[in-house]
């Protein structure tokens, strides 16, 4: 099979990556910082982002499915991967031979790993978002006292802002901690290390900063970006004042334009809502947006850089916090739906 150069680029900055790791473990205090790597590590790669967390010095590795675990336990120690959203009776066999760590999210599930022979496991306590884990009512349901229970952990709903959710879960959770018999305790994302202390416990599970998103106010400080975007020019044009441009002509050339239309579109995470909005550079020139974003096309002033020419390069801002609030998407989107057209470049 013939191999085509891509043209388009998300170059990855794994010093960056170990840098924000490093920022968040030394800011979860006593506790260690894991890593969520769910969702092909944010959206940037898995396994490549797996590896540099673990060369840095993570030892705890969060994912979603048991898919997931699968695909990186050849390169993290299976006992090190934690997968949060339980078990299924049909996966038990499976689960067994990988030898993950499964987060019991239920009764049921709590009853089901029993049954089936138990052995190491975590248990999600639910201290308030309503969403997985064991309610303090149900705890009495549980046979906890024969379980080997690791992690008992919980999720903050409201961490990245100044909300009295946020000490009401951590009482609920250090209310019930203790009758777990866990091992460790774990209650705070990215966001609640920034909370404090008392929010760190055992070990602290950062996600969204390990990738340079800013999930609190005065993260900026110390977490660095981690991915750029870069995108190749497939025509360049002149167009008069009065030249409609893109899908049902939302943007219409105010005075004569010179045009950049680049190998990008929302097919590859790059949404409609930057539409008339995003801005890509060539050095420091800026280069807005023109019309709606394409599927796989979008087009670019490029007046300001006469130079450029079909095939140079052009990188497309896409700071995180920042581009969440021009588009109202969140910084969580923004990562997990950049697309597998992208070249993924670490550096």
């Amino acid at each position: 099979m013939t191999d085509f150069e891509p043209p388009l680029r998300l170059i990855l900055d794994g010093e960056a990556l170990a840098s924000n790791w490093k920022a968040l473990n030394a800011r979860s205090g006593s506790a260690q910082a894991g890593a969520a790597v769910k969702a092909n590590g944010y959206g940037l790669g898995a396994r490549e982002v797996a590896a540099r967390l673990r060369y840095a010095g993570c030892r705890d590795f969060f994912v979603a499915h048991w898919g997931e675990a699968a695909a990186i336990g050849d390169i993290i120690p299976p006992a090190w991967i934690s997968v949060l959203n339980g078990i299924q009776a049909a996966d038990i066999p499976h689960i067994r031979a990988l030898d993950a760590v499964p987060v019991l999210n239920t009764p049921d599930q709590v009853a089901m790993w029993h049954a089936s022979g138990g052995g190491r496991c975590h248990i999600m306590f639910d201290s308030g978002i309503n969403r997985l884990g064991i309610g303090p009512e149900q705890m009495s349901q549980c046979d906890l006292g024969s379980m080997d229970i690791d992690l008992l952990l919980s999720h903050l709903a409201s961490a990245d802002e100044d909300s009295a959710q946020n000490n009401a879960q951590q009482r609920l959770f250090h209310e019930h901690a203790a009758a777990s018999g866990a091992k460790r305790l774990s209650l705070a994302n990215s966001a609640g290390i920034m909370l404090g202390a008392d929010y760190h416990y055992d070990l602290t599970r950062p996600g969204l900063s390990l990738y340079g998103g800013i999930a609190r106010s005065g993260m900026e400080a110390f977490i660095k970006p981690v991915a750029r975007l870069s995108a190749r020019l497939l025509q360049v044009r002149s167009l008069p004042g009065g030249a409609p441009i893109g899908y049902n002509a939302t943007h219409v050339c105010g005075s004569d334009t010179t045009v950049g239309t680049i190998s990008m579109g929302y097919a590859d995470g790059y949404l409609r809502a930057f539409s008339s909005k995003g801005t890509a550079h060539y050095g420091a020139t800026a280069l807005p947006v023109l019309g709606r974003v394409s599927m796989d096309l979008v087009t670019l002033d490029i007046s300001a850089a006469p130079e450029l020419r079909e095939g140079d390069w052009v990188e497309v801002e896409y700071d995180l916090p920042t581009a969440s609030a021009l588009t109202g998407l969140s910084q969580y989107e923004l990562l997990t739906n950049l697309g597998t057209r992208f070249e993924r470049i670490w550096r």
